[in-house]
């Protein structure tokens, strides 16, 4: 039975090694199976005569003298081992023809090798990394199968990207002050910039498949496999390795459509198990060293926070601000803690974004900020005398825009309670703006900058230093402008969180579980409420006349007659 053969087209594999690359190797056997056009008549055999056989011996020299390319070959092929084609032998021995370096470097080569008796291999033959083939082979390379596909403006963009490892220079100090963007790069720039991040060195096993007489011509020359190789020890091979799914078959084009095989197999020399042993010591050995460097980073012990204590961790963003008159925003935000909260020194509880162009996003003009922060904070419980609920900490934020002139306006307060629930949070806050009366102020406003501002940002909610019992704002004048949006990753560490009662299950807040704290909030809820009812019914008995209420405490009091 026939043994069944691939199609070269088949899929590649991924492989993935620790060992340098250097030792990979390829075994690559290739063998003419078979013509599949009609048989061409032989030439006679030479006549008998006084001169058959001397016309015999000329062509039996003739056969010995000229090299017929075997109809079977197999080399080994290490990474990127040059291996030259008939083409590049008679292109490189000519001096003249050799322009770059790498040129003139294969010239010498093929001396040395017509010196040593000639190459060994016949058809099969390689391509480097830094041979022609590859930057074509990657410029030309299709995204489909069609013979007649037409390729995208991006395809031809993309073209010009060579996933190469490149030598880049350091850049200076001075430099880097003096150029940090290039406003009008040229398609120079852009070709040797725009270049991806991930390594990537290629080659390609190759195979000339011409009849005899015709090798070196670049028509017969087929990819038999390609292997790409990247920084992170990540191996490409397609077509894969042979293994025990069959060889693969490549039919040429032409009269007698000849059919070939060929097999890939991985030659790599086998690890001893000695040394595969004393490898596995080593990394066992590195790893427990880098689990030692870890712990003593984090030490032997969860960091814990103390009993009665609560630590907030906030990874915020200031994502947008959207619906504002001007352009050119910019956020500055701060955080107040109120009594019983704290944070440590080196934490920062105010900043400034950058400043932003506004962008049409349907019917608002929106800017996108993305400015990330983040906030640490520390919730100590008190003495559970106190009267005073424990409040969360407010982050204020006010929204500035600024022109050519460098002139600021003022276009918005807001004000936000951090959220007391763990997890995501999207939170979008509408802002407002003092306003004056009458047009002069706007035209103010509109040439000259500044507008009416407050002294104090808290003024947007209740002050921390207002002591009386009533704030008053009658005749305050503000305007709703635009909002901002936030979003805020919260996370929240106690050791409260460890209990297992079944009086954590009614708990509806992270402050019930601070031990003791719910009592004392329930306890102060039912008497505040108790001692509003008292309030409002004494209000409501002073309002009623004196007569009524002494009828109806008579009523009350007098006794029913049998």
């Amino acid at each position: 039975m026939a043994e069944p053969l691939r199609s070269a087209e088949a899929g590649g594999a991924v492989y993935r090694s620790r060992d340098p690359v250097r030792n990979l190797r390829l075994r690559v056997r290739i063998q003419r199976l078979t013509s599949g056009g009609p048989l061409l008549p032989q030439a006679p055999p030479p006549l008998a005569g006084p001169r058959g056989p001397e016309l015999l011996g000329l062509a039996e020299r003739a056969a010995t003298g000229a090299r017929r390319p075997p109809d079977e070959e197999e080399a080994e092929v290490g990474w990127q081992e040059k291996l030259f084609s008939q083409f590049e032998v008679d292109l490189y021995q000519n001096e003249s023809a050799c322009q770059t370096p790498l040129d003139r470097q294969y010239h010498e080569e093929i001396l040395k090798l017509e010196r040593a008796g000639g190459r060994k291999n016949c058809r099969i033959f390689t391509y480097t990394d830094h041979d022609r083939f590859t930057n074509l082979e990657e410029h030309c390379q299709k995204v489909t199968d069609s013979d007649h596909e037409v390729p995208s403006y991006l395809a031809e963009r993309m073209a010009n990207v060579r996933r190469r490892r490149q030598d880049r220079r350091p850049i200076e100090a001075s430099s880097l002050k003096s150029k940090i963007i290039t406003w009008e790069p040229s398609e120079e720039f852009i070709k040797n910039s725009h270049v991806i991040n991930t390594p990537v060195q290629t080659m390609y096993i190759m195979g000339d498949l011409g009849p005899y007489g015709k090798l070196g011509h670049r028509e017969y020359e087929h990819v038999l496999c390609t292997i790409k190789v990247d920084g992170n020890g990540v191996i490409t091979v397609k077509p894969d390795f042979t293994g025990t799914k069959g060889a693969y078959r490549i039919e040429l084009d032409g009269e007698k459509r000849e059919v070939w095989k060929y097999t890939i197999e991985n030659a790599s020399v086998q690890v001893q198990p000695e040394e595969e042993e004393r490898e596995q010591r080593v990394f066992r050995d590195l790893y427990s060293r880098h689990r030692e460097y870890l712990s003593g980073l984090v030490g032997s012990e969860f960091e814990m926070t103390l009993p009665g204590t609560l630590r907030l961790f906030v990874n915020g963003e200031i994502v947008s601000a959207q619906g504002y008159e001007y352009d050119n925003l910019y956020v500055h935000f701060f955080v107040e803690l109120p009594n019983q909260w704290s944070s440590p020194a080196s934490q920062q509880l105010s900043g400034v974004t950058q400043t932003c162009a506004t962008k049409a996003v349907g019917w608002d003009n929106v800017a996108h900020f993305c400015y990330p922060f983040t906030l640490e904070m520390f919730f100590t419980q008190g003495d559970e005398s106190e009267d005073s609920l424990p409040q969360w900490p407010v982050l204020y934020f006010e929204v500035l825009s600024l022109d050519f002139w460098q002139r600021y306006r003022v276009e918005g307060y807001g004000s936000l309670v951090l959220p007391a629930s763990p997890g995501l949070h999207m939170l979008t806050i509408r802002t407002w703006r003092p306003v004056e009366l009458g047009t002069v102020a706007e035209l103010r406003r509109f040439f000259i900058g500044g507008s009416p501002e407050l002294e104090d940002i808290t003024y947007v909610r209740i002050p921390s230093t207002f002591k009386g019992e009533r704030l008053s704002r009658f005749g305050f004048r503000t305007e709703t402008t635009g909002s901002v949006t936030f979003r805020l990753y919260c996370l929240q560490q106690s050791k409260a969180f460890l209990e297992t009662s079944a009086l954590r299950q009614r708990m509806q807040s992270v402050l019930d579980r601070l031990g003791g704290f719910s009592q004392q909030s329930s306890v102060y809820n039912v008497l505040e409420a108790f001692q509003r009812a008292r309030r409002r019914m004494q209000e409501a008995r002073e309002s009623l006349p004196q007569d009524l209420i002494g009828t109806s405490a008579s009523t009350v009091h007098q006794p029913q007659e049998p």
